[in-house]
């Protein structure tokens, strides 16, 4: 299983990149193969403002639909543009051009996020 150790996450299986104050979401390399063949990503919160463990979308897989918990506080800039013709790259490629949102950051409090070796312990 892929776990970047440059990257933090959630006990929701969510990871988070934070470059100054902006922020790339998407899920996990556990959390995809859990869920299995994305076929529909569905964000419809660009511009709004979201609390730590708000919804902020939902993924489609072929047996299940999944919501999606903000990691952070931020308001969302942008959704991955490349996810409405190619959902599956949130398999295929998770912590690159899986990617599902953008943020910015609202606050920086991240002791609730774990490190690539604490999420580790969580998966297995």
């Amino acid at each position: 299983m892929n776990i970047p150790s440059e990257l933090l996450y959630s006990s929701k299986h969510i990871w988070i990149k934070i470059e100054g104050v902006t922020a790339h979401i998407g899920i996990t390399d556990y959390a995809q193969k859990q869920l299995g063949d994305i076929i529909y990503v569905d964000i419809n919160c660009i511009g709004g403002k979201l609390k730590i463990d708000e919804v902020f979308g939902t993924l489609e897989a072929i047996k299940t639909v999944s919501d999606l918990f903000m990691p952070i506080n931020g308001k969302v800039l942008e959704l991955n543009q490349e996810l409405e013709n190619l959902p599956t790259l949130v398999n295929t490629d998770p912590y690159g051009k899986g990617w599902i949102i953008k943020i910015e950051l609202q606050d920086t409090t991240i002791d609730h996020l774990f490190n690539a070796e604490k999420y580790k312990e969580l998966v297995n």
